[in-house]
Formats: C-alpha cells, structure tokens, sequence
C-alpha cells in the first residue's frame, strides 16, 4: 500500500525557518515525481513546489519561490522541503504528495501543520 509520512511540521515566529521531511514505503519512491502541498484554514489546495524522480529538476509557486527549497534523498525514500522566510501566510498544512492536485486518500499524506505568528 502506498503511503507517505510527512514530519517537522512547528509553530514558528515570522522569518524563521522549517526543514520538513517525507518518507514514502509502499511504492517505487525514486521513479516518482514528488509534490509539496498546502491548504490553509478554510482555502483550497495550493501547488508549492515539484521535484522530478532522480531529484535534477525542480519547480516552485510563485508564492514560495526564493524561499524554499524542495530536495530528496531517494536511497532513504526521503523528500525535503526546507523553508525559509517564513511568513504568517505560509501558515496552511503542508502534504507530500504523488499528485499535484491531490485532494486525499493515497497519493498524500496525513500532513503536518505549519503555524507562523506574525
């Protein structure tokens, strides 16, 4: 069964910085594009960043570029998002995902929640 553990979710002042991490089993993590997810307190999903299978490309959205950084660690079925700069609209639970619109069930995670107080 495909799953997706996501960890290091904090509260956290603005500016500060987050490393979060995604361990994935059940499934051939390393020929997986993988996908960081958002959802803020009564928003819809937001597409944060994307990162190809053997870790050479990546991509951003455009709120979050500049300042975060996706990486991964296939040997260890391991994805990083390590974010910086933070600020109180990154608030939102972050999920790693196979899917960049994943609403639920197995193509993401449980999440972790990210608070950043102002």
């Amino acid at each position: 069964v495909m799953q997706l553990v996501e960890s290091g979710g904090d509260s956290v002042q603005s500016g500060e910085s987050l490393r979060l991490s995604c361990v994935g089993s059940g499934f051939p993590f390393s020929r997986y594009y993988l996908y960081w997810i958002r959802q803020a307190p009564g928003k819809g999903l937001e597409w944060v960043s994307m990162i190809n299978a053997d870790g050479t490309v990546a991509d951003y959205g455009d709120s979050v570029k500049g300042r975060f950084t996706v990486s991964r660690l296939n040997t260890e079925n391991s994805m990083y998002l390590q974010m910086s700069s933070l600020k109180p609209e990154d608030t939102a639970v972050y999920y790693c995902a196979t899917a960049k619109d994943c609403s639920g069930g197995t193509c993401r995670g449980h999440g972790t929640q990210v608070t950043v107080s102002s």
